[in-house]
C-alpha cells in the first residue's frame, strides 16, 4: 500500500534577508495574516525571526489540534518566549509543568468567590469615569477605556492602596510597557538591543512599574494586613512541591505581565462595544431595554451577569468580529504530527483568532455585528476550533470569567448613565498592536435619559 505524500507547505512571497516579512508586519499586520487563507490554505510558512520556520495554521480543526491535542507536548513559542524575556516569567509565560505549578499557584484569585468580591469595586471604578465624562465632550474612547481598566487593575489587584501620584506614574508607564511588547514582539531580536528613544522608554517603563510593585509589596509585607487584594492572596501562595512562598521578582512578574495582557485586553474590548453600540441604534436600545427590565433602576451586581442575555449576546459577537489576539504561537519540541505533515522540532506554529472569526467558510456575512447569531447552540454548531474568545486546551486564558464579569459590569454601568455618538463618515479602523484595537476612536457623550427616568 502506498502512502500519499502531503503537498508541500507552500511559503509566503515576499521574505527579506535579516528582516524576513517584519515589513508587511509592520505594515499591516492584519490584512497581511487575513490575506495568508485566501491564497495559501491552512498552512503557510513565514519568517518572523531569521533562521526559524512560523507556520501559521489557519484550518480549525489544526488549530483545536495544535491547542488541545498537542498542547502538553509543545512548546508556548515566539510570542510568549518575548513576553517572559520583556516581562518576567509568568503563569501566562511558562510551559510545560512550569505552568501547571504557576496556575495551581493563581487559581485562587480567579475563583467564583473571589470574582464576585470584585464586583463592587469594577461598578464603582466605572461610575468614576462616567461621573468624569461631561456632555457634549469629544472623547477618545479607547484611552479612557485604558483608564478604566488600568483603574480597576488598581483596586482588585492593590486595593487602591496606591497614593494618586504613584498611580499615574503607574498608568503611564504601564501605558508604554503595553505599547512596546506588541512592537518588540514582531521585530527580530537585535531591534531590541538598537540604542534608540523608543527602546529606551520602554526600559524605563519596565523598571518603574516593577519598582512600583516591588514598593507595594514591601509596605504589604510590614503592615502585616490581608486586604483581600491579588497581591494579598500572592503573598499567601505556596508553592505546592517546596511548600515555600513566593518570591518578590515571581510575583512582580505575575502582576506585570497580568497588567499588560489584561488592560489592554479589557480596554480594547470594551471600546469596541461602544463602537459597536453607537454605529447600531436597534442594538443599544435592546440593551437599554435588558438593563431596565433586569435591574429594575439598581446597580448591576454579581449575580446579574448571567440574567443579562442580550448584554452577553453583545459581548460575544464583539469577541468574535473585533477578536484582540492576532498572533498566538506554540513551538514543537520533537517531531510532531499536524495533520497530514509531520513538522520538524522547533518549528514555530501561529494562528490568528482575528482572522479565524471573520472566517466566511465560518460565520455567515462575518463583517456583520450580529448578536442574535449566537442564540440557542450556536456555538456548539460551529466547527472545533472555530471559535476561540480564551484560547483553548490546558493554556486557555485562566482569567476568562474574571474578564467577562469585568466587561459585562463597565458597560452595564456605563451605557446606562451615558451614550456615545459617533462623527458622520467617521472611519475607525483596527490596528494590531499589543492587541487588535481602534486606531482612533474619537466620541461625542450625551446623557441617556433611562425608561425608568420620571418626565
Amino acid at each position: 500500500m502506498t502512502v500519499a505524500t502531503p503537498p508541500p507547505i507552500p511559503r509566503a512571497a515576499g521574505s527579506l534577508p535579516l528582516l524576513g516579512h517584519a515589513i508587511q508586519l509592520m505594515r499591516d499586520n492584519l490584512g497581511f495574516i487575513a490575506a495568508l487563507r485566501e491564497t495559501y490554505g491552512p498552512v503557510v510558512e513565514i519568517t518572523l525571526q531569521p533562521g526559524t520556520r512560523t507556520l501559521v495554521v489557519q484550518d480549525p480543526a489544526l488549530i483545536r489540534t495544535m491547542l488541545v491535542d498537542l498542547g502538553p507536548s509543545l512548546d508556548k513559542g515566539r510570542f510568549f518566549e518575548k513576553m517572559g524575556q520583556l516581562l518576567g516569567d509568568s503563569v501566562v509565560t511558562a510551559a510545560g509543568q512550569e505552568h501547571v505549578r504557576k496556575r495551581r499557584q493563581l487559581q485562587p484569585a480567579f475563583t467564583h468567590t473571589e470574582i464576585a468580591r470584585y464586583v463592587d469595586t469594577m461598578r464603582d471604578e466605572a461610575e468614576a469615569v462616567v461621573s468624569r465624562l461631561r456632555p457634549g465632550e469629544v472623547v477618545d474612547v479607547r484611552e479612557t477605556m485604558v483608564e478604566l481598566s488600568l483603574d480597576m487593575l488598581a483596586r482588585t489587584v492593590f486595593s487602591g492602596s496606591l497614593d494618586k501620584e504613584t498611580f499615574l506614574r503607574l498608568r503611564s508607564a504601564l501605558s508604554v510597557v503595553m505599547n512596546g511588547v506588541g512592537a518588540r514582539v514582531m521585530l527580530p531580536d537585535w531591534a531590541e538591543r538598537l540604542p534608540v528613544p523608543f527602546n529606551r522608554r520602554f526600559d524605563e517603563a519596565r523598571a518603574a512599574v516593577r519598582a512600583t510593585i516591588h514598593d507595594a509589596l514591601d509596605t504589604l509585607r510590614t503592615s502585616g494586613h490581608d486586604t483581600g487584594d491579588m497581591l494579598s492572596m500572592l503573598l499567601r501562595a505556596r508553592d505546592e512541591e517546596t511548600g515555600e512562598p513566593l518570591g518578590d521578582d515571581q510575583i512582580c512578574s505575575e502582576i506585570l505581565t497580568l497588567a499588560v495582557a489584561g488592560t489592554e485586553t479589557t480596554a480594547s474590548v470594551l471600546s469596541w462595544v461602544l463602537y459597536e453600540l453607537a454605529r447600531d441604534p436597534a442594538v443599544e436600545d435592546r440593551v437599554q431595554a435588558e438593563l431596565a427590565d433586569v435591574l429594575e433602576g439598581r446597580p448591576v451586581t454579581f449575580d446579574d451577569i448571567m440574567r443579562l442575555p442580550y448584554l452577553n449576546r453583545v459581548v460575544t459577537e464583539t469577541l468574535r468580529l473585533h477578536h484582540t489576539g492576532w498572533l498566538v504561537t506554540r513551538r514543537t519540541v520533537t517531531d510532531t504530527r499536524l495533520g497530514e505533515w509531520t513538522v520538524p522540532a522547533g518549528t514555530e506554529l501561529a494562528y490568528c483568532q482575528h482572522a479565524l472569526h471573520r472566517d466566511p467558510e465560518l460565520f455567515t456575512d462575518p463583517l456583520a455585528f450580529d448578536p442574535d447569531r449566537w442564540l440557542g447552540d450556536a456555538q456548539a454548531r460551529l466547527p472545533a476550533g472555530a471559535f476561540l474568545p480564551f484560547g483553548a486546551g490546558r493554556h486557555k486564558c485562566i482569567g476568562d470569567r474574571f474578564a467577562l464579569t469585568e466587561l459585562l459590569t463597565a458597560i452595564a454601568t456605563i451605557t446606562r448613565e451615558v451614550r456615545f455618538t459617533l462623527a458622520p463618515g467617521q472611519s475607525v479602523r483596527p490596528v494590531a498592536r499589543a492587541t487588535v484595537r481602534p486606531r482612533t476612536l474619537l466620541m461625542t457623550v450625551a446623557p441617556r435619559r433611562r425608561p425608568e427616568d420620571p418626565g
